[in-house]
C-alpha cells in the first residue's frame, strides 16, 4: 500500500491493481475528502474506476498518465473491492450512481456549489432538478449538456471560465471513458474545483437507464444486468476485457 499524490490535506492510501493506484475508500469517506476539498480553491479530479476501465488504461499510456495524476481512483466494480480486501484493506465499493447521491445529500449541510456537466441534451438540466427536489437546499449552480466531440482549446477554455464564474466547488461530469478522464486532466489546470467523471450515472439518476437491483449490485452481478439490457453496445466489455482482466491478473501474481 502506498500513500497517493494528492493535493489533499491528508494523504490518501492507495493499493496498485495493474498498475492503477486504487483509493482506500468507502462512500462516507470518500464524501468527507470531497467536502475537505471545497473552499481551497485548488483544480484537482477523481476517477472512478472498475475493471473495462483497468484494461483501458493498460493499453493506454496516456489514459494510465491520468489515473496517476488523479487525487483518488475510487473502486467502482466489485472485483477492484475484493482485490484491496484481500490484502486487509478496509475498502468499500464507490462507484458514480451512489458517490453522486451521497456527496449532494451531505453538502445540504456543507453547501458545496454543484456543475453537472455531460449528458445527451436535457439529461443534465433533469439530474439538477431532480436532485433539487430530492435534497431541499442544494446548491445547484449550473447544468449543461456537453458537445459530441472533444473541445478545441477554445471551447476548453470557454467551459473553464463559465466554471470559475459559477464558483462550483464540485463538477459532475457524465461523459464516456475515457473520454471523461483526459477532460477532467486537460481541465483541471485551468478551474478552482474538484471534477469527478462519473459515467453512466446521469442517466441512472434520470431513469434513461435502468440499474440492477441491489441484491445483484452488493453480490458484483451488476455486470450481468448491465448485459443482459445494453448486449449489442456492452458485449465486449464484460465478455472479453473482464477474462483478460483476470489473465492479467494471474500472470502479474506469477511475476
Amino acid at each position: 500500500m502506498t500513500q497517493a499524490k494528492s493535493s489533499a490535506a491528508v494523504p490518501l492510501s492507495t493499493y496498485d491493481v495493474l498498475g492503477i493506484p486504487i483509493t482506500v475508500t468507502s462512500l462516507d469517506s470518500a464524501s468527507r475528502t470531497i467536502t475537505a476539498w471545497a473552499g481551497d480553491r485548488c483544480g484537482r479530479f477523481v476517477c472512478i474506476r472498475d475493471v473495462h476501465g483497468v484494461m483501458q488504461a493498460r493499453a493506454d499510456a496516456a489514459v494510465m498518465a491520468v489515473h496517476r495524476e488523479a487525487a483518488m481512483v475510487t473502486p467502482d466494480g466489485m472485483p477492484l473491492v475484493w482485490i484491496g480486501r484481500r490484502r486487509g484493506l478496509p475498502v468499500e465499493r464507490t462507484c458514480g450512481p451512489d458517490l453522486i447521491d451521497r456527496v449532494l445529500g451531505d453538502s445540504v449541510k456543507s453547501g458545496l456549489g454543484h456543475y453537472f456537466y455531460g449528458g445527451k441534451p436535457g439529461v443534465a438540466a433533469r439530474l439538477a432538478e431532480g436532485f433539487a427536489a430530492k435534497y431541499s437546499g442544494l446548491k445547484v449552480v449550473a447544468a449543461e449538456s456537453a458537445p459530441f466531440t472533444d473541445l478545441d482549446r477554445e471551447a476548453l477554455a470557454a467551459l473553464a471560465a463559465r466554471i470559475e464564474a459559477s464558483a462550483a466547488d464540485v463538477v459532475w461530469i457524465g461523459l464516456s471513458t475515457p473520454r471523461q478522464e483526459l477532460l477532467m486532466q486537460r481541465l483541471a489546470p485551468l478551474v478552482g474545483a474538484t471534477l469527478i467523471g462519473v459515467g453512466a450515472a446521469f442517466d441512472f439518476h434520470t431513469g434513461a437507464v435502468k440499474r440492477a437491483p441491489q441484491w445483484m449490485q452488493k453480490a458484483g452481478l451488476e455486470w450481468s444486468f448491465r448485459l443482459l439490457s445494453e448486449p449489442r453496445r456492452l458485449w465486449r466489455r464484460y465478455l472479453i476485457m473482464a477474462p483478460r482482466f483476470l489473465i492479467a491478473l494471474a500472470r502479474e501474481k506469477l511475476r
